[in-house]
């Protein structure tokens, strides 16, 4: 139900009119310091808390958190406060337009391994494993990786250091440019449109976001059911 839930707050979202006001502000590019990154609080709000804010909200609870830190951080870079947080903004909003679709993919793992099966944090994430999974006494560790082009692929050895035991795998998928814009001037539909729409792990939603479906995760389900048999 959660995944249901969290989709419907995606595709509420609107992703066209963020666009254009965050699209064209870079200012803040820098590396940001640990204590005022918000990849922490994104998890603890949409997965743990399973609070679903708007970007509006989430960034007032950022900077009502973050204050203080955020402070010392801009007259250590020495920016002025409008510039600061100009670019601070657009630099979250891209931080949470990312994530909140990978915590999507949370829930829907959740839906197809049981409640309690699946594991999300910041630092989970830092030890590559942007989703992990917990079945029938296995360990899965989901990487999710966008490209250019889609597939699986298992066995891969962890990619950052950590002692996380179990499969590492990566999820690849593809977003192409042609959602948008699906044909060609000859009115032929684009191959990265036709790989897209035969790829039934992802799909669009009408604002534009592509999510996971289940068939991402029951491949790996249904052979730790055989295994366990």
């Amino acid at each position: 139900m959660s995944s249901e839930k969290f989709e419907k707050f995606l595709e509420a979202v609107n992703l066209k009119d963020y666009r254009q006001k965050y699209s064209r502000i870079k200012i803040v590019e820098m590396d940001l310091p640990k204590d005022i990154q918000a990849i922490m609080l994104l998890y603890k709000v949409y997965w743990d808390e399973k609070k679903f804010l708007s970007f509006e909200d989430f960034y007032k609870r950022y900077l009502g958190e973050k204050a203080e830190q955020l402070e010392k951080f801009r007259k250590r870079s020495t920016m002025c406060e409008d510039c600061f947080y100009r670019g601070l903004e657009a630099r979250i909003y891209r931080t949470w337009a990312g994530l909140i679709t990978q915590i999507h993919a949370g829930y829907v793992a959740e839906s197809v391994f049981g409640k309690g099966a699946v594991s999300m944090s910041a630092g989970l994430d830092s030890q590559g494993a942007d989703i992990r999974v917990e079945y029938r006494g296995y360990f899965l560790n989901y990487q999710v990786k966008k490209t250019s082009y889609s597939g699986v692929k298992s066995g891969r050895p962890l990619p950052r250091k950590g002692k996380l035991n179990g499969e590492a795998v990566d999820i690849k998928y593809e977003v192409p440019i042609s959602l948008s814009d699906p044909r060609t001037q000859k009115g032929e539909f684009r191959k990265s449109y036709l790989r897209f729409l035969k790829d039934e792990r992802t799909k669009s939603l009408k604002n534009g976001f592509v999510v996971f479906t289940p068939r991402v995760f029951e491949e790996k389900k249904r052979l730790l059911d055989r295994k366990s048999k």
